[in-house]
C-alpha cells in the first residue's frame, strides 16, 4: 500500500515523456507547479525532439495541467518554432484546450517609433482619420443591407414585427421629443428675423424678411435643426441603449434565443426614426415661423395679415415638401450610425462615452454632408 501511495504521489506521477515515436511524444502524469523540476526536464525533452521537424504532443494520459505546465508547453511550442519546427497537441480535453488557450504566446507589442514633429503628426493624423472614415462608410453600406433584409424579412413576416417596441420608439423620439424641438425652433426663428430685421430695415426692405425666414426655415433650417438634435437626443440615446445591452451581453442572449439583434433592436428603431422625424421637422417649422412671425411684427412693424399675406406669396408648397423630403433620409443616416456605434462599444464605461460621442459627431456631420447634397441636387432640378 505504502509502493502504490509513492507510485500516485512520488516521482512516477510527475510530468514525463512516457513514449516517443515517429515524431509523436505521450505525456503523462501531473504537469503542474509542485512538479516544476520533472516539467522542465520533460519540457527540455520535448524541445530536443521537436528541433527542426514538426512533432505531435498527446496528452491524453496527463493526470493534471494547470498554468505552469501549459505554459511550459507554450513555451516549449515557442522555442521550437523559432528553430524552425513545429509542435501540436493532441487528445487534449477541453480544459487542457482553455488552459493553453489563455497562457497561449502573444506577440509582443511594436515598439514605439520614432518621434516626429507636430506637423508630421498632425498630418498622420488626419491620414489616419480619412482612413477611418471611408471604413466607416464601408461598414454603413453592409450595415445598411443588413437592415433592408431584416426589414424585408419583417414585411414577408408581418407578426414577427415588434409593433409594442415600435410604438414606444416613435414616442420616445417624436411625442417626448416634440417640446424641445418647439422651444429651440421658436428661439432660432425669432433670432433670424431680428438679425434679418436690422439688415434689411437699412434697404427699407423689412417686410422681405417674411421671404428670408420662410425660404430658409422650410428648406433648410426646419429640418437640419430638427435633425441635429434629434441625433444629440435620440441617436446618443440609441447608442448608449445598445451599448449598456452590449456590456451585459444581452445581445448575445438574443443570439443564443435564436433571434436576430438587427430585427430586434434595429428595425423598431430606425423605423421610429424615419416616421417621427418627418413629424418633428414640420411641428419645428411650424414652431419657427411662429417665432419668426412674432418677431417680424414686434421688431418690423408687420400686422399678421401682412405676414401671412407675404408669407403665402413667397412660400409654395413645394419648398414645404423640399424640406420633408430630406428628412427621411437624415433619419435613416441618424439611425444607422447610432446603431452601428452601439455594437461598436466594449466591456467598459470608457468606451461606452467614446461611441456616444462618435455617435453624436458623426451623425451631425453626415446630416449636415446630406443636407448640402440635398441642396445641389434640388437647385440642379430647380425644384
Amino acid at each position: 500500500m505504502l509502493s502504490a501511495a509513492r507510485a500516485r504521489t512520488g516521482e512516477e506521477a510527475g510530468a514525463r515523456v512516457a513514449a516517443e515515436a515517429d515524431g509523436r511524444l505521450a505525456l503523462d502524469g501531473r504537469w503542474t507547479t509542485d512538479q516544476g523540476a520533472a516539467v522542465e526536464a520533460a519540457a527540455a525533452r520535448i524541445a530536443a525532439a521537436g528541433a527542426g521537424r514538426a512533432i505531435v504532443v498527446d496528452l491524453t494520459h496527463v493526470e493534471r495541467l494547470d498554468t505552469l505546465g501549459a505554459w511550459v508547453l507554450e513555451r516549449t511550442r515557442g522555442e521550437i518554432e523559432a528553430a524552425g519546427g513545429r509542435l501540436g497537441y493532441a487528445g487534449a480535453r477541453p480544459e487542457h484546450r482553455i488552459l493553453l488557450g489563455e497562457v497561449g504566446l502573444r506577440e509582443p507589442e511594436a515598439a514605439a517609433g520614432p518621434r516626429h514633429g507636430y506637423l508630421y503628426g498632425l498630418l498622420d493624423g488626419l491620414g489616419r482619420r480619412v482612413a477611418g472614415g471611408g471604413q466607416d462608410i464601408v461598414t454603413g453600406i453592409a450595415f445598411l443591407g443588413e437592415v433592408v433584409t431584416a426589414c424585408g424579412r419583417v414585411a414577408a413576416r408581418p407578426r414577427s414585427f415588434r409593433t409594442s417596441a415600435f410604438v414606444n420608439q416613435v414616442e420616445q423620439v417624436a411625442l417626448r421629443g416634440a417640446p424641445i424641438i418647439i422651444l429651440i425652433s421658436f428661439l432660432v426663428g425669432g433670432i433670424v428675423a431680428q438679425q434679418g430685421i436690422f439688415q434689411l430695415q437699412r434697404f427699407g426692405a423689412q417686410a422681405f424678411v417674411v421671404n428670408l425666414i420662410g425660404l430658409l426655415i422650410l428648406r433648410e433650417l426646419g429640418v437640419l435643426l430638427t435633425s441635429i438634435m434629434v441625433a444629440g437626443r435620440s441617436g446618443s440615446a440609441f447608442t448608449a441603449e445598445i451599448g449598456s445591452m452590449r456590456m451585459r451581453e444581452e445581445v448575445d442572449a438574443l443570439r443564443v434565443m435564436g433571434l436576430d439583434p438587427v430585427e430586434v433592436l434595429i428595425v423598431p428603431r430606425i423605423l421610429a426614426l424615419v416616421v417621427g422625424l418627418p413629424m418633428l421637422t414640420l411641428i419645428g417649422a411650424l414652431a419657427a415661423l411662429l417665432g419668426g412671425g412674432l418677431t417680424a411684427m414686434a421688431y418690423g412693424g408687420l400686422t399678421l395679415d401682412q405676414f401671412l399675406a407675404r408669407l403665402q406669396a413667397a412660400v409654395g408648397l413645394h419648398h414645404v415638401f423640399v424640406g420633408l423630403i430630406k428628412a427621411p433620409f437624415m433619419a435613416l443616416t441618424i439611425g444607422i450610425i447610432a446603431t452601428i456605434e452601439g455594437f461598436a462599444v466594449e466591456g467598459s464605461a470608457e468606451s461606452l462615452g467614446r461611441h456616444v460621442t462618435a455617435s453624436v459627431v458623426k451623425s451631425i456631420f453626415m446630416v449636415i454632408v446630406l443636407d448640402g447634397l440635398f441642396a445641389v441636387f434640388f437647385a440642379a432640378i430647380d425644384f
